[in-house]
């Protein structure tokens, strides 16, 4: 009597490894995306932690957002583009943003970020 062969064949080892390929790839493409987004937070505290002892405005505070993305090189969103609202206990600063990452041929990776910080004053 011939006893059954069991494992996994050629075909399905194949498959998990263009699945595992395919994620590990993904990964890949996305780890520098979301280290900027590391740095962009970093930069945000940093400016919180600055302008929390002092008398501040939304000029001062665009500066040191200038000072510290050009140190920090942030691509994804330009420090112009980060929200600099005042509320009644001082100011929030807003970065929401969309990061696009090229994966294969024309299917992109996207990845939205929104990153809130207030100072009080």
């Amino acid at each position: 009597m011939r006893q059954r062969e069991r494992g996994a064949t050629f075909l399905g080892i194949v498959i998990i490894v263009l699945i595992l390929g395919t994620a590990l790839y993904a990964g890949i493409r996305l780890v520098p995306v979301y280290l900027e987004y590391t740095k962009v937070a970093r930069s945000l505290e940093q400016v919180r932690d600055e302008h929390a002892a002092i008398d501040t405005n939304p000029q001062l505070i665009r500066r040191s957002l200038e000072r510290r993305w050009d140190v920090e090189d942030i691509h994804s969103i330009d420090w112009k583009e980060v929200e600099v609202d005042r509320t009644s206990d001082g100011y929030d600063l807003v970065a929401s943003y969309e990061a696009e990452e090229p994966f294969v041929a024309n299917v992109y990776l996207v990845v939205k970020f929104n990153k809130t910080v207030s100072i009080p004053q």
